[in-house]
């Protein structure tokens, strides 16, 4: 996949990773790129100032998913590549309200399975298009602290996987990006005045940029701008009891001082 001549959407592009995404995409020549975001004032204005085009959608809606494909397809044709980027977090355990698991499903998981219902046919019955799903490391690992994150970003994952074995020999490509801590509002909080056991190692949305434009000229399945993630999914497969040990202690250590928890070898 090279963006090259191409038409993208990337969904969730007012800011973060979803900038810095649709941001790189226009520079490596991409024919189209459509930045997607629910908060209309703050897409447009990234729109604006990176020369992509801004489409207002809330990607909790299949309507509004499906409409915005639609637009996107009277304006520039096929699409190309979509990025299902949106992602919401929520702090808690199973005493997170239904009404709250439910926004992070719709955002994290509905979204991507949205997208993919109305793209995965027309994708297939011409032979090429492809879909870039972002995750998280928490989806091939765990989210201490949310279980809502976790769970809808291991859903992401397994809805990506079920594309490619299902479709990978009709022509869909499919990657997943699963970053860990991100230079975001997410992880750093509205002012960036959140600090965390993930800050230390977090990097800047261009560096996911830079991989994720790697990970796509490869048809890499798995995109992981922190190498290290690999290493943690190999402890888990190989011992999965000892990996539960160890992320246990994590915890610990995180509750005790969510700053330095990294630095004692969380992972």
């Amino acid at each position: 996949m090279q963006v090259d001549g191409k038409v993208v959407v990337v969904t969730g592009a007012a800011r973060g990773i979803g900038r810095a995404l649709a941001e790189r995409f226009v520079q490596e020549g991409a024919r189209a790129v459509v930045a997607a975001d629910f908060d209309a004032p703050a897409v447009r204005a990234t729109a604006d100032e990176i020369g992509a085009s801004a489409r207002v959608a809330d990607v909790r809606s299949e309507a509004a998913v499906n409409d915005l494909i639609a637009a996107v397809e009277q304006e520039f044709g096929a699409i190309d590549l979509f990025c299902s980027n949106a992602g919401i977090s929520h702090p808690g355990g199973p005493e997170v309200s239904n009404e709250d698991l439910e926004r992070v499903f719709d955002v994290n998981y509905r979204s991507h399975l949205y997208a993919a219902r109305n793209l995965v046919p027309k994708m297939t019955a011409r032979g090429e298009g492809y879909l870039l799903n972002t995750a998280s490391a928490a989806g091939v690992l765990t989210q201490i602290g949310s279980l809502a994150y976790a769970v809808t970003k291991h859903a992401a994952v397994a809805l990506a996987e079920w594309l490619s074995v299902s479709y990978g020999d009709q022509g869909l490509g499919v990657s997943v990006l699963c970053p860990q801590g991100v230079r975001t509002r997410l992880l750093l909080g509205e002012r960036g005045e959140r600090d965390n056991f993930l800050t230390p190692g977090a990097i800047e949305p261009s560096d996911v940029a830079d991989a994720v434009v790697e990970g796509l000229a490869e048809e890499r399945f798995l995109i992981l701008p922190h190498p290290e993630v690999a290493e943690y999914m190999r402890r888990k497969a190989s011992d999965y009891d000892r990996w539960l040990r160890g992320m246990r202690r994590l915890q610990a250590r995180v509750r005790e001082d969510p700053k330095t928890a990294m630095q004692s070898g969380g992972g």
